[in-house]
């Protein structure tokens, strides 16, 4: 969570682009629930020193929490105390210079010590109607020993814009990667697996990152460092079940928005309604 959130732009100049709102909660509380939804107790959060008001949404707040239990605001109280529940961990990693999330994933390799452990890009937002997306790439990983990297389909002509993995069947419904390369053109693209913001790393990815030079775009790639992993062990691909939003986009974070509001039985009716008559007007304009 390190990135300057260039593209909303005047948002986040004094506003992390983590907390801002998809309908009521901040795009760090949806990561920090689907972690908790895999069992994760241990959060590690990578940022570059200046976004108080994460930790600041995530640990309690005994001034809000007695300002609503004096109005009796219990339901409201009960959200705000849900949100980190008392046997989860924070610890904050900085990561002085924006060299890419290689580097970010580097920066916590003290924090992390020789476990796997899970990566979680806020910006991609994933709802899922079961399990989680982290959760489902956890059962992957308890299966299979190996690393996991989360992808999706995508359009070909999109590839510039992610890594892309090539698999290979490996029994039992799972895929095996045999390559990932970033931000390939969509000639020398092969496949359309892109990969999406959710890994489950083995300790000896850190290996890799400690030995890389700046890669696509002049940062340190992670996906560099698993092309250079799955030579001497498996990583796995999980296409997983559950719809991505790229709220790293303006288009994606609103998309997000309504899709989630229309899930809300108190704005569903509203927002069909209001969304219904703005359509109509727009055509009647045209």
């Amino acid at each position: 969570m390190a990135g300057l959130g260039t593209r909303f732009l005047p948002a986040t100049k004094a506003i992390p682009k983590e907390m801002l709102p998809v309908v009521d909660k901040p795009l760090i509380q949806y990561a920090v629930e689907e972690a908790l939804e895999a069992g994760i107790s241990t959060l590690i959060l990578v940022t570059r020193g200046d976004k108080q008001a994460i930790t600041d949404h995530l640990r309690p707040s005994s001034k809000l929490e007695q300002y609503l239990s004096a109005r009796d605001q219990l339901s409201t109280l009960e959200a705000v105390n849900s949100i980190l529940p008392p046997n989860v961990t924070i610890t904050e990693v900085i990561q002085a210079q924006p060299l890419g999330l290689g580097h970010a994933v580097w920066c916590a390799r003290d924090a992390v010590g020789e476990e796997a452990f899970a990566v979680i890009l806020p910006d991609d937002l994933v709802r899922s109607q079961g399990r989680g997306c982290l959760a489902q790439l956890l059962e992957m990983h308890a299966a299979s020993g190996a690393s996991v990297v989360g992808v999706e389909r995508i359009e070909p002509e999109l590839s510039g814009q992610y890594g892309i993995a090539s698999v290979e069947p490996a029994g039992s419904g799972m895929l095996r990667m045999t390559g990932i390369v970033e931000k390939p053109r969509p000639a020398d693209a092969r496949s359309d697996l892109g990969v999406v913001g959710r890994y489950v790393l083995t300790p000896s990815i850190f290996t890799h990152l400690e030995n890389l030079v700046a890669g696509a775009g002049g940062e340190i790639q992670l996906t560099d460092a698993i092309a250079a992993l799955l030579k001497e062990q498996p990583v796995m691909a999980c296409a997983f079940t559950g719809r991505r939003f790229d709220c790293g986009q303006r288009l994606g974070l609103v998309q997000a928005t309504l899709a989630l509001a229309l899930d809300d039985p108190e704005l569903a009716a509203p927002l069909q309604k209001y969304l219904g008559a703005l359509l109509a007007s727009r055509r009647g304009q045209g």
